[in-house]
């Protein structure tokens, strides 16, 4: 039986959001079914609900950062129980026969893996995420939060922690390194405490000065403000790894001039607009620009456990649902320190 759920959608592109009711699916043999205690919001819940991507599935109930507790079980669930502190993150299928699946790399699902919101399920019918009381997923795309973690800050490790935490796993952040993360926000602010948590040396390249105390206080050794020509000046040929998050166009020339001979620069935020290269700031020192994006179950279940360990969780300003509108523009002003969650006891 179908179960109908209070839910926060944008009826149509660029619509604010409003209250509504969706239908959840019939509990499977394979699936959970999760009262959703937080959901957090992801600068991509914008560009998606506004079409900024392209064209999107309407209404849309955007959240991909979900953390809550299991209600039922299917009869063939073997991971979870009733009670268990559960997540879901930005997908919740996939083909899983081929070799990106099969290596744990859902995330690069050939035939595409099923977003867990504005997307299209294997039963022909559109995804609706985590802005809602409750949430049905396979329990192969379901995560364990481990004790250490409060559910409210743990939300958006499931799409701001991992998309962090797998490009810098990847290249290597780790004692003797040095990496910088561009932009203090949602994803930057998490980049800092696990780059430093894994043992780097961090330093973070905002636009300004003005969030440098907090920069600090959450790991980074320095803080350079990259609207100062001497900034780039001073540190080029420095850095191992750059972890870039932000989303608005950057010159990736002047961050490429930043690296060591053999360095990277990972990008992790999606601009609406393409970018240009003067592939000679690429060629010169055998640099890589690459790009990331989230992980797969198992690592995200590790960044996870890495998260409770080093007990880290998201610096959040916790919201009712009827602050969603005012939630998004205050995130396009980069009015948030440093990720809204919404309270979906309030939808």
């Amino acid at each position: 039986m179908t179960t109908t759920v209070a839910a926060y959608a944008a009826p149509s592109a660029k619509a604010p959001l409003e209250r509504t009711t969706i239908e959840r699916r019939t509990v499977g043999e394979h699936d959970v079914l999760i009262d959703i205690k937080f959901a957090g919001i992801c600068h991509s819940d914008i560009h998606q609900a506004r079409e900024g991507w392209g064209e999107a599935i309407f209404p849309m109930v955007p959240g991909h950062e979900i953390a809550g507790v299991v209600e039922e079980v299917g009869s063939g669930v073997t991971k979870f129980k009733v009670g268990d502190r559960v997540g879901v993150g930005c997908m919740v299928d996939s083909c899983g026969e081929c070799e990106p699946c099969r290596s744990g790399q859902e995330q690069h699902c050939v035939r595409g893996n099923v977003q867990t919101y504005n997307g299209v399920g294997k039963d022909g019918e559109p995804t609706y995420g985590g802005y809602s009381q409750k949430v049905v997923v396979d329990e192969g795309f379901t995560l364990r939060i481990p004790d250490g973690i409060s559910l409210d800050v743990a939300a958006p490790l499931l799409c701001a922690g991992i998309t962090t935490y797998s490009p810098l796993k990847h290249w290597g952040a780790g004692p003797g390194k040095k990496v910088a993360v561009v932009g203090l926000g949602g994803l930057g602010h998490m980049g800092v405490k696990i780059a430093h948590a894994l043992g780097a040396e961090v330093t973070v390249l905002s636009q300004s000065l003005r969030k440098k105390d907090d920069g600090l206080k959450l790991g980074a050794d320095h803080y350079y403000a990259t609207s100062d020509p001497k900034t780039f000046e001073e540190l080029a040929g420095t850095f191992d790894v750059i972890l870039s998050t932000v989303s608005a166009q950057v010159d990736f020339g002047a961050y490429l001039s930043l690296l060591k001979t053999g360095g990277a620069l990972v990008n992790v935020g999606a601009p609406e607009e393409p970018i240009s290269l003067n592939l000679f700031s690429l060629i010169g020192g055998n640099k890589t620009l690459a790009g990331s994006m989230i992980g797969g179950i198992a690592e995200t279940q590790e960044m996870l456990d890495f998260c409770a360990e080093h007990h880290l969780g998201a610096e959040i300003e916790l919201i009712e649902a009827s602050q969603v509108n005012e939630a998004y523009e205050r995130v396009l002003n980069s009015d948030v320190r440093y990720r809204f969650v919404i309270d979906t006891a309030t939808i």
